[in-house]
């Protein structure tokens, strides 16, 4: 137990934190130093692209951003839900702002737009705790996809390994999310004010299954998109290789990165492709494209959102009027 104590202050540590900014910020320059050298040789790797593949691409991410916007609507309240298009709005709005932002940092701007968007008000707790749990449906929602990547698409043992710990992972989050609403009801934590609090705001079992099953729906979707692209930009159009893009490129989006959440991403997805046996300046070409249509969709969906609260404001003052 000391040891296990002893180690978690040094990974907390201030040299720790600082040693992984390092790494992280010379995996950004790597990756940079990549893509720069790949579209200078190359052009952009959408140039040559089939334009029917790229535009169902993203489409489908397009899908994607609302599949997840109906399963985290699920995991608030029934009585205090925001609008469908304002948790999209808010996903579009985190991924475009990823491209620059810390890890995580997108969450802040998911608060921030949900509670500004016109309609329901939620409060920062009630969101907060909402996408706490969104990150474990979303860790339960992947584990199917690791489980089979790491049986048809893991090029390595070390892979499989790390496929398999996502995997794990997404059970026992699976485990807590269903276990939540009766571990608030034990005489050790019933006490507290702060777990009575989040009971009363806390989805039903059922509710939290449906929210699994958008979000299901949102990775598959993010899937077939990853494989039309391939296809567009002929490269190995594989289900095992889509499989294990997804699931290198969420594993990467719940650490804590420092330089921005996009790279994360994108540097995981190039890595998983190149171990696969892609070209590495193809696989960090193909990452672009794919973050690139993610953040396209991203915008797009904010750009809906605008429109629709506009419209919708435009027409209570006229009916006022």
């Amino acid at each position: 137990m000391n040891r296990e104590m002893s180690l978690a202050r040094s990974l907390g540590s201030r040299r720790a934190r600082i040693a992984f900014n390092v790494v992280s910020a010379v995996v950004a320059v790597a990756v940079g130093v990549l893509t720069t050298r790949h579209f200078v040789t190359n052009g952009w790797p959408l140039e040559h692209a089939k334009v029917l593949g790229v535009v169902s691409a993203g489409l489908l991410f397009l899908a994607a951003y609302g599949a997840k916007a109906l399963g985290w609507q699920l995991l608030f309240r029934a009585e205090k839900r925001p609008q469908t298009i304002a948790l999209a709005a808010a996903g579009g709005a985190a991924s475009v702002t990823g491209l620059a932002l810390p890890g995580r940092c997108d969450d802040v701007v998911r608060v921030a737009v949900v509670r500004r968007y016109p309609g329901q008000r939620c409060c920062v707790g009630s969101v907060c705790l909402s996408l706490f749990v969104l990150g474990l449906v979303e860790a339960a929602a992947m584990a199917p996809f690791a489980s089979v990547a790491a049986g048809v698409a893991a090029p390595s043992g070390w892979l499989r390994a790390g496929l398999l710990v996502i995997a794990a992972a997404g059970v026992l989050a699976a485990a807590f999310v269903l276990a939540l609403p009766r571990l608030v009801h034990l005489p050790q934590v019933v006490r507290f004010r702060v777990v009575r609090w989040a009971h009363e705001h806390t989805t039903t079992p059922r509710d939290a299954m449906k929210a699994w099953v958008f979000v299901m729906l949102s990775w598959f979707l993010r899937m077939a998109a990853i494989l039309v692209l391939l296809d567009a930009l002929a490269l190995n159009t594989s289900i095992p290789l889509a499989l294990g893009f997804i699931c290198a490129s969420a594993a990467a989006a719940a650490l804590p990165i420092a330089p921005g959440g996009a790279v994360a991403q994108l540097g995981a997805g190039a890595a998983i492709l190149a171990a696969g046996g892609v070209h590495t300046s193809d696989a960090v070409a193909f990452s672009v494209a794919a973050q690139s249509l993610v953040t396209l969709a991203g915008g797009i969906v904010v750009v809906i959102a605008m429109v629709t609260a506009l419209t919708a404001r435009a027409r209570r003052a006229a009916a006022t009027g």
